[in-house]
């Protein structure tokens, strides 16, 4: 089967956008025009198609990013099939907690439509996924909704895009009129007005432009032929000579700067009340790229890790890369993926460079939201899943065995809230564990594991939200039923200086009696000595160092590892609180036996007598998980989150600048960070992101302390 559409007429896109922007609602309108799908499925109902999961459909917002291929030819040329596109959609959450999926999305995407609400314009989330974009150089569009709303204003959104995102945004469109008023939109280039009229808009009416808006038109017709021509040496000639410019001259250098970045072709309208969204898909196919307009994708040589290209198109040697792995009732696991290079066919083998494993290639399907069309091939440019592949998980590359290549990975955040989880019923155990490892191939920053101080499983994620939604989802999908607690911080303890102590273990009862004596010093560890440096008499370990100073037989040798092992259970029992106890230095300088009633089990007990003794001595404390923590937020709420960040027992170490927002950077203990997101985003008015990571243990202050180890009485 061959390629039914050239590379040059395909357009990837996602449409990205801060929560309740409308997103969606302007994919289900794309779906309708395009002919996708024959009714429009409105969010606030439930019924739209590209949310489709239930966690979805019952909270209005989207979870996971669907894809969907559409197609579409402009409505300047309606009936010339020459000009008909092929356009494949990624629909990507707003809200902040799923992050990895817009991540994931804008990684193998080559364009993308940003939406902003017309009555607040940029958002938060906005700047977010507008950086998100900047990282992968993503051309884009953006489309200014919601202008039915009470309270919109194009001026004042279109304003918040300049200052807050880009200098680079111009007008393409302004609306004929605004709130109840909002009629239709008014065309730059063209000076034209079109109206939406007949079923859900479908009939576009051009028409002039009424007097009222004429002068603002006439204005920023002018302002936009002159920042197009700034862009093309011969155009902008043409214009301070005052001669008229052609609308393709046009078209061709808004293009050409829009795939460079260099510029970002604004459209209005109003996606609920089907108004401008074809013209938007106008604007995608005229001016966001095609897979060949985009550098080609670098990888890495498998043996020697130099770096490779490879070019979009067919001839070359297939490529690809799985961004998402989604569990699906019916058909098992599908593992989406893009084409960058080449061609794959259903029923091949595939060599997955990142695991040097091959795997066989079962169906590939294309995705319509949730239902799917079966396809024979997929070719370079296109976004498919496939189903039958085993080992590959996000972020692999897929490529001819022939001609290896390892693309570059996506990077995800790393997950920041965590909660205890258990089973309710032992039947649930088996099916938890399965449930929490298919949720963890298909999310990446979803993590689980063991805490060994408490045994309990500890699951993590981006978010309380994206934890609740996982929990509920191995409800429904796995039917597993789960308590789940609030996280706990893993203390430790540690001494400050040296003690002695003696253990003494005496016990005489008719017939053979026990009888274990040792004597010890402890100190807490040198690490500055290296573990290849130390005598032959020291044994070093993680936390724990012990040293055997026995002369002459003091002690017999068989009795000196259960000393040892007594101690080690004392440390694992703690001193204060119960926490285990690291970083100490034993060692074992004395003692004495008895020929007939020492034995091994005499001598554990002695040992753990003997520390537990030497610990008190020892001035013990309390150790918690320190934090490097990275604070970024806008200027104006800087005092209040330094002021914060001090009540915490934060130590601030930098500040700096990064895209116009400061960047705090400290170190806090991880007790004081449960429940920082929320904090920090009603602070911030959600314009605030942070990141965790784990640095070092640190001693708990006294009073801190204290109210730990009467908590733990």
């Amino acid at each position: 089967m061959a390629r039914d559409y050239p590379l040059e007429k395909v357009r990837n896109i996602g449409i990205i956008a801060h929560i309740d922007a409308g997103k969606t609602t302007t994919s289900e309108r794309v779906l309708f025009y395009t002919g996708v799908s024959h009714k429009i499925g409105e969010v606030h109902e439930g019924a739209a198609i590209m949310d489709w999961m239930e966690q979805e459909q019952e909270r209005g917002i989207t979870i996971t990013s669907a894809a969907t291929t559409a197609f579409w030819t402009p409505t300047y040329d309606a009936k010339n099939p020459d000009l008909k596109h092929r356009i494949n959609i990624i629909d990507t959450p707003g809200h902040v907690d799923f992050t990895a999926e817009v991540e994931r999305s804008l990684k193998v995407l080559d364009g993308g439509v940003v939406v902003f609400d017309g009555v607040a314009g940029v958002e938060p989330q906005s700047e977010t996924v507008w950086r998100q974009a900047d990282k992968y150089h993503v051309p884009r569009v953006c489309f200014i909704n919601k202008l039915d709303r009470m309270g919109a204003s194009f001026d004042h959104s279109f304003k918040t895009i300049i200052e807050r995102l880009t200098k680079k945004a111009v007008r393409m469109q302004i609306p004929l009129g605004e709130d109840d008023a909002h009629n239709g939109v008014i065309d730059l280039l063209k000076m034209k007005a079109y109206y939406f009229e007949g079923d859900k808009g479908k009939e576009i009416k051009e028409a002039e432009i009424p007097a009222e808006f004429l002068d603002d038109a006439k204005k920023y017709h002018a302002e936009l032929i002159e920042k197009v021509a700034e862009n093309d040496e011969q155009m902008m000639n043409d214009y301070l000579e005052g001669k008229e410019i052609a609308i393709p001259d046009l078209k061709r250098v808004i293009r050409m700067a829009t795939i460079k970045n260099e510029m970002f072709p604004v459209f209005c309208g109003s996606a609920l009340k089907n108004k401008g969204v074809q013209l938007v898909l106008d604007g995608v196919v005229d001016y966001l790229p095609s897979p060949i307009d985009i550098p080609p994708v670098t990888g890495n040589d498998v043996k020697t890790g130099d770096e490779m290209i490879r070019i979009a198109s067919d001839e070359e040697p297939f490529s690809a890369l799985a961004f998402k792995l989604q569990s699906d009732p019916f058909i098992g696991q599908l593992t989406f993926f893009r084409v960058y290079s080449g061609k794959i066919a259903a029923g091949s083998y595939v060599y997955n460079s990142t695991k040097d494993v091959r795997e066989r290639v079962g169906r590939i399907v294309r995705l319509h939201a949730n239902h799917r069309e079966e396809v024979k091939e997929v070719y370079a440019g296109e976004i498919a899943a496939m189903v039958g592949l085993k080992d590959t998980k996000t972020s692999d590359t897929l490529c001819d065995e022939e001609h290896p290549i390892i693309l570059h990975k996506i990077i995800f955040p790393e997950p920041v809230v965590s909660l205890r989880i258990e089973p309710k019923t032992k039947a649930d155990q088996e099916k938890m564990g399965l449930a929490m490892r298919r949720l963890a191939d298909e999310d990446p920053t979803f993590k689980i594991k063991t805490d060994p101080e408490t045994m309990e499983t500890i699951i993590s994620g981006m978010g309380e939200l994206h934890l609740e939604i996982l929990v509920d989802r191995m409800k429904r999908e796995f039917g597993v039923e789960a308590n789940v607690g609030k996280p706990q911080v893993a203390y430790k303890e540690t001494i400050t200086m040296s003690a002695e102590a003696e253990g003494k273990y005496v016990k005489q009862s008719g017939g053979r009696g026990q009888y274990g004596h040792v004597r010890i010093r402890i100190k807490p560890i040198d690490k500055n000595v290296d573990k290849d440096n130390l005598p032959k008499n020291v044994k070093r370990y993680d936390n724990f160092e012990f040293i055997n100073s026995i002369k002459g037989g003091a002690i017999p040798q068989e009795f000196i590892s259960p000393t040892e092992k007594g101690v080690k259970e004392a440390m694992e029992r703690g001193i204060l609180a119960g926490f285990e106890v690291v970083d100490v230095s034993v060692e074992l300088y004395d003692g004495s036996f008895h020929e007939v009633d020492s034995s091994e089990m005499a001598f554990k007990m002695a040992g753990s007598m003997a520390f537990q003794e030497a610990a008190k001595r020892a001035k013990p404390v309390l150790l918690e998980p320190i934090m490097k923590v990275e604070v970024i937020v806008p200027e104006k709420f800087m005092g209040d989150i330094t002021g914060q960040m001090s009540s915490k027992r934060g130590q601030i170490e930098a500040m700096d600048e990064r895209f116009g927002l400061k960047v705090i950077r400290a170190k806090v203990p991880l007790s004081e960070m449960f429940g920082y997101v929320t904090n920090l985003r009603s602070m911030t008015e959600g314009r605030g992101t942070f990141t965790m990571e784990f640095s070092e243990y640190a001693i708990i202050p006294a009073n801190v302390a204290q109210g730990i180890i009467e908590a733990r009485k």
